[in-house]
């Protein structure tokens, strides 16, 4: 069976791909040095599998990737310091990691895997064009792939991650032409599920509700978003990875369904049975998108994927996921 690596395995991500192809037999390497991703009991039980192995480094020197030594016949790139709370806490950590590690994965693809048909997968995200409504009050919506990438405001620590990702795009796209390598291209929409971090909305919702916040605060209530289940997405990447028909393309992952920030806070209410007795609506950071919603007909042309969870479903096995690992009894990071 195949030989995977997943550069940022124990991240949310990752964790749920590694843990979809290790029970399809494939042979899993995760890297990661832990500066995201989490060492808790749903990783350490990930690590049980027999088709699973752990690889420790720091991916920003290039040193690191010998220890991966070669013969991979997919790549997946997903390192990355997401969450919005860590594009304004530390921009310059999020543009230097992004950046470096896409710079070392591609040389080392190209270098030292020594698999002639081998194919690399970078994650991007829609943050690399989200911020054309701010800076043009235009964009198309549903979203097509081919939109042009905007950063409004370089000046706002919020465009680290979408500037880096940005830069990774024309990284993978141009080399892969120069060096003649297979790859592909995926911006995720709004992926949420079990095990998604403590920095994200939907956690951050669900906390504040098992604290039973009163008033209750809704930040962006009007703001629009493609929530996407995570079972749904990593299936999505895994049919971009293997298809012939996606080498050298772009491809959002989200669903077509707009869903507004007030109806899933109303939701996720309705789920953990709490009414407050006064809702406050906040707004939300300079510069936080406006609406995104992603045109996902070209995935469903190119791989058949389409997203399955209704968003209720998902809701519903993300906040059991919460509940019984709150933020408190967070494992500490090594």
């Amino acid at each position: 069976m195949s030989r995977v690596l997943i550069t940022g395995g124990a991240g949310f991500v990752g964790y749920h791909l590694a843990k979809r192809l290790a029970d399809q037999k494939y042979q899993v390497t995760i890297a990661d040095n832990f500066f995201r991703g989490r060492r808790d009991g749903d990783f350490q039980e990930l690590l049980q599998h027999p088709q699973v192995r752990l690889v420790e480094g720091d991916l920003t020197e290039k040193c690191a990737w010998d220890a991966l030594e070669g013969g991979y016949e997919q790549v997946y790139h997903l390192v990355g310091l997401n969450g919005t709370k860590l594009f304004y806490e530390m921009p310059h950590e999020v543009l230097r990691i992004g950046i470096s590690t896409t710079m070392n994965a591609l040389d080392w693809f190209r270098l030292s895997n020594n698999v002639p048909s081998a194919k690399i997968l970078y994650t991007s995200s829609n943050e690399a064009y989200a911020s054309a409504l701010e800076a043009f009050d235009s964009l198309p919506l549903p979203t097509p792939e081919e939109v042009p990438l905007v950063i409004a405001d370089t000046y706002n620590p919020r465009w680290s991650y979408g500037g880096q990702k940005l830069i990774g795009e024309l990284f993978f796209i141009h080399y892969a032409r120069a060096h003649d390598f297979r790859m592909a291209i995926v911006r995720p929409h709004n992926f949420y599920g079990p095990r998604a971090g403590y920095e994200h909305a939907i956690p951050g919702i669900i906390e504040r509700i098992g604290a039973r916040q009163d008033p209750f605060e809704i930040f962006g209530a009007d703001e629009t978003r493609s929530f996407c289940f995570i079972d749904d997405a990593v299936e999505a990447i895994q049919r971009v990875m293997e298809s012939t028909a996606t080498d050298g393309g772009t491809y959002h992952i989200g669903t077509s369904v707009e869903t507004n920030v007030g109806d899933l806070t109303e939701t996720l209410l309705s789920l953990l049975q709490y009414a407050p007795k006064q809702k406050v609506i906040k707004q939300s950071p300079a510069g936080s998108v406006k609406r995104r919603l992603p045109a996902v007909s070209k995935i469903e042309r190119d791989t058949g994927w389409r997203a399955a969870t209704p968003l209720e479903e998902g809701l519903r096995r993300t906040v059991e996921w919460y509940l019984r690992n709150p933020k408190v009894l967070r494992p500490s990071t090594s």
